[in-house]
């Protein structure tokens, strides 16, 4: 009877380790998964800071209105960065931290179950000692007394060591519950919150984007490539656009001024022919004298 008490206790104990196994091996995997999409989300966050940067510096060499876009877009994707870096720092706090503890936690639990095994094996050595005893010294009462009273201290051990491995195993199945309710919640709850910032980010990027004027961009860009000839574009522009008349008087106010000049030089050559040909005769004469 008291063999198969111990065995029950024993059943009972195997199960307890166990809980306890379950939750070291899979809590230590979620913290390291958990850990490691952190790592993964402060990858992504880093990434896009290089491609903010990239962006505006392509944005740098673009015509206004894509310039403009992109600048807008880039901010905006920045400030998703911020909001990225919030949510890496609350999965570290809220998440992989409370797992994290759950070693400490495990171990402990596995301490006082190894205090339970070490008392159960005792109350079992007891036990069997006390049977052998029984079996080979029948009539030495003193001997089995002994005995017994050595195996009723160690059943009381035991009793007590179960007792407080059953109430801590469990307060540590209660504890184990809500740690997982409050870790998964925290979770969906900074997801949704990072995402439902990202939707009002991403929403003003893409109306950025959108309002990028291509048809301006490109009258830009054409002019550019003509910029050299601009001028002269121009005179051609506001010659075509004269009246008749105003193309007949500019054509006679030209052809005046060429018969006005031409006749100046006409004349200031035969002036000079005259001064030529007295200083000639001025000479002549002093020879002469």
């Amino acid at each position: 009877m008291m063999r198969r008490t111990l065995e029950n206790r024993n059943a009972q104990t195997k199960q307890l380790q166990t809980a306890v196994s379950n939750v070291e091996k899979h809590f230590g995997e979620l913290c390291q998964i958990f850990a490691a999409y952190v790592r993964k989300t402060a990858r992504l966050r880093d990434k896009a800071d290089l491609l903010v940067n990239e962006i505006n510096a392509y944005a740098a060499t673009e015509t206004p209105h894509l310039k403009l876009g992109l600048m807008n877009f880039a901010d905006e994707f920045a400030k998703l960065q911020d909001y990225r870096q919030a949510e890496v720092e609350r999965l570290e706090a809220k998440v992989v931290e409370p797992l994290k503890t759950y070693g400490t936690i495990v171990k402990m639990k596995q301490d006082d179950l190894k205090a339970t095994f070490t008392a159960r094996n005792r109350e079992a050595k007891q036990l069997t000692q006390l049977e052998r005893t029984r079996q080979r010294n029948p009539p030495d009462r003193h001997v089995i007394s002994q005995a017994e009273t050595e195996l009723q201290r160690a059943a009381m051990d035991a009793s007590r060591t179960s007792r407080h491995l059953e109430e801590t195993i469990n307060n540590f199945e209660r504890q184990k519950m809500k740690d997982i309710k409050t870790i998964f919640s925290e979770f969906i709850t900074i997801e949704m919150l990072f995402h439902s910032k990202a939707l009002e980010v991403y929403t003003a990027a893409y109306q950025n984007i959108q309002n990028i004027d291509e048809d301006e961009d490109l009258e830009v860009f054409r002019n550019s490539l003509y910029a050299p000839d601009y001028s002269s574009r121009l005179d051609i522009v506001r010659a075509n656009s004269k009246s008749p008349l105003q193309r007949s008087l500019s054509a006679k106010c030209v052809s005046g001024t060429g018969q006005v000049s031409t006749c100046r030089l006409r004349k200031d050559q035969q002036a000079d022919d005259d001064e030529d040909e007295e200083l000639d005769v001025t000479e002549e004469e002093n020879f002469l004298k």
